[in-house]
């Protein structure tokens, strides 16, 4: 019988009301009254109005008789100049509750809106990094779009500084009043969207297990369970879009892992994950596609024994070798064989990146020290080369 470990003290801070399943949608205007609030702005992007995603929720407030402000300017990998504009125009309007719509770069940018406009708030040039942010701006409620971010559950946001530098800003204050997760807002996602947001999903719950910086009791268990849901059913979601069963074990296995790392924050995948995007605006969940499994051979002499738990937990079967360096490699090869089940591609160089990009990108990784400090074996710059190298 396995010994418990002597417990450790530790924290752990969600979403105070989530509302998930199918037609959740109709719970928004009584949430909206419920934080005292008559003037939304809908923060989202050009691609969710195009699809008509935004239809039923505009529709939904509409018909609660609310007046509807709407920015939809936001971009992948939302620079500043963009958030900025957002605040303005939330100003302008007068707006006392800020929704955010779509996938991860809507909604980080739906959290800092609402942070900041609002007489008396920092520049936001002040409140990158961790618990700078002094308060709580505007009510939030968000709307995930996708199912891979999880950033409707976490008190962080990610944005663009400069040319091609990421930054984050982590803030209990950032965290929404309310997650309304509806599957059916996840239907028309495309195969190769609901490829890459699984999978950073899936990255979202392994690091999140292996992290060195707040791994706790309740975030394993989220990203254990969140990692059944998602390996089961990627596949069926990635070749069967309109299946709703498949939809919403996505978009759940995706909360979870949200509410993990949230609380036990990433490493290495997302560290060298974040160059691509800055550098060659390559999707968040492709990058971290892209980069996991060499990330996680790297980090296998330091992660084997939990990265075999993992493992053991999705039941992956045994081979004939019975250490945990075996197992861990088990899982390593099983979530591979899912990545090019769903067509995700899987070098570097599939998406156009030149063999000598990997030194600029390195560079770039070594300066995300936030997420190389959470990863369980240390990364040189070296290393980094070398995981780029073999990722080519």
């Amino acid at each position: 019988m396995r010994k418990i470990d002597a417990m450790k003290n530790f924290i752990f801070q969600t979403v105070p009301v989530l509302h998930f399943g199918e037609g959740c949608l109709a719970e928004l205007p009584g949430q909206i009254a419920a934080l005292r609030a008559s003037r939304p702005m809908i923060v989202t992007d050009k691609g969710i109005v195009n699809a008509g995603l935004i239809a039923p929720v505009e529709q939904t407030l509409r018909a609660a008789g609310l007046e509807v402000a709407i920015f939809d300017e936001v971009v992948a990998d939302p620079p500043e100049a963009i958030v900025l504009q957002a605040i303005e125009a939330a100003k302008s309007a007068g707006v006392d509750i800020v929704i955010g719509l779509g996938g991860g770069s809507s909604l980080d940018t739906a959290k800092v809106v609402a942070a900041l406009a609002v007489d008396g708030a920092q520049p936001l040039a002040d409140i990158y990094g961790i618990g700078l942010l002094d308060r709580k701006g505007l009510p939030t409620i968000l709307i995930p779009t996708t199912s891979g971010t999880g950033s409707e559950v976490t008190a962080i946001s990610i944005l663009t500084t400069g040319e091609t530098t990421k930054a984050g800003i982590i803030s209990p204050h950032l965290v929404a009043d309310v997650a309304l997760l509806d599957p059916a807002m996840t239907l028309g996602l495309p195969a190769n969207v609901t490829a890459a947001t699984g999978i950073d999903a899936m990255v979202h719950a392994v690091e999140s297990y292996t992290s060195r910086n707040g791994k706790n009791p309740v975030s394993d268990m989220l990203a254990i369970e969140a990692l059944k849901l998602l390996t089961a059913h990627i596949e069926t979601a990635c070749s069967d879009g309109s299946n709703m069963v498949a939809r919403e074990a996505m978009l759940r296995g995706s909360m979870l892992a949200g509410q993990a790392f949230a609380n036990s924050p990433v490493g290495a995948i997302h560290a060298l994950a974040y160059p691509l995007g800055g550098i060659y605006h390559i999707p968040h969940g492709l990058s971290n596609a892209l980069v996991m499994p060499y990330v996680m051979q790297y980090n296998l002499e330091a992660a084997a024994p939990l990265y075999a738990e993992l493992a053991d937990a999705l039941n992956i079967p045994r081979g004939s070798e019975n250490s945990s360096e075996a197992r861990a490699q088990q899982l390593i090869d099983f979530l591979e064989a899912l990545a090019v089940s769903v067509k995700a591609p899987r070098k570097l160089r599939d998406i156009g990146i030149a063999r000598d990009a990997t030194t600029e990108l390195a560079e770039a990784a070594m300066l995300q020290t936030r997420l190389l400090d959470n990863n369980p074996r240390e990364v040189t710059l070296a290393d980094a080369q070398r995981i780029y190298d073999a990722a080519w």
